[in-house]
Formats: structure tokens, sequence, C-alpha cells
């Protein structure tokens, strides 16, 4: 590949089910706990949820702050890197909103999802 095309960068980061959701769960809400998070995300599981956010860790998109306190308190937040992500994110989450519908009119409401 072109060594000016990085658009597999980008993928890499979004790619997989759980992290567009996780990262407009966080632009949308601000920091929130994993169990925050988990809550608003009721088909995830504990460990995908944690192995997701560990990677967008990684890749300094999402900030992890460790409380110590009993019990524990850890919190997630979009780094100010990551806020660089707001636009694609937003666009994303409009295309498919445009795609659905355009579904339903080629389709009707039953075969849209």
């Amino acid at each position: 590949m072109n060594t000016y095309c990085k658009f597999e960068t980008a993928l890499d980061i979004l790619i997989g089910k759980w992290k567009p959701v996780i990262l407009l769960r966080l632009l949308n809400h601000g920091t929130m706990r994993f169990s925050e998070l988990q809550k608003s995300i009721p088909d995830i599981t504990k460990k995908m949820l944690t192995q997701q956010l560990r990677e967008l860790e990684y890749h300094d998109i999402v900030h992890r702050e460790v409380y110590k306190e009993i019990p524990p308190r850890v919190e997630y937040s979009i780094t100010d890197y990551g806020q660089r992500m707001t636009p694609l994110l937003q666009a994303m989450n409009d295309w498919g909103v445009n795609h659905i519908a355009h579904l339903q009119e080629l389709y009707g409401e039953e075969r849209a999802e």
C-alpha cells in the first residue's frame, strides 16, 4: 500500500463492533465509570469492554483515571487527541442513520435493519 495512504491505520483503531459505540458514548456523556459504560451498552461483555478500552487507551484515544479509594474507582474519558475523531464519528453515525432511512425507502421497515 502507498506510504501516504494510512486508511488502514485509522481502521485499525475503529475496527470492531464496539469501539465506535464506546467512543460515541464517551463523546456524548463525557467522563464515565466502567459500570456506567457497561450499562449504556447492554450487549457488551465485561471482558470485551475491558479489551476495547485498553486498545483505545494504548492509542491515546481514551484516558483511564484510577482513583485510589476503597472501593477503587476507575473513570474513562476521551483524550484531547481523541476529541479530534469527533467529526469522523459523527459523520459515520449520520451516514448510518441516513442509510437505514434509505433501506426503509427501498425495502420497507421489516428489512431495513
